[in-house]
């Protein structure tokens, strides 16, 4: 398969997709348990949306044993890094300081939060200066 494009994940799909993070390679059968846990889902709800995201190749799927095996098809921070690149630029015409501003103003940031985000706004201004 070939990531030609990046087709935005759906809210169901990016679920699938933290379960594929957290677990590792992992059958419909696999994914559909976990998820049951958390809210009712339909077996075949959750098998006709990984069959989607292999259309959208959001993940691969290894067919040799009967049971097919879905794997993810980027890391979390590629598939994180390319949908916050979108929303900049849809929803913040580019601009870095506004997404920031509103990230830090929708929810209440922790001290350790804070520290860890001086700290790398001090290594970008690091690798600017050389």
């Amino acid at each position: 398969m070939t990531n030609k494009r990046f087709e935005k994940p759906t809210e169901a799909e990016l679920e699938i997709l933290r379960v594929l993070w957290s677990r590792g390679a992992s059958t419909v059968r696999d994914v559909h348990e976990i998820l049951s846990k958390l809210r009712p889902v339909g077996y075949t709800g959750i098998l006709k949306l990984m069959q989607n995201m292999y259309e959208k190749e959001l993940v691969t799927r290894d067919e040799k044993q009967r049971s097919h095996i879905y794997s993810t098809t980027l890391r979390e921070e590629q598939a994180q890094r390319r949908l916050v690149k979108e929303l900049l630029v849809s929803a913040f015409s580019g601009s870095a300081e506004k997404l920031v501003m509103q990230a830090l103003s929708v929810k209440k940031v922790t001290a350790q939060e804070l520290s860890e985000i001086r700290r790398l706004l001090d290594e970008l201004e690091k690798q600017q200066q050389e």
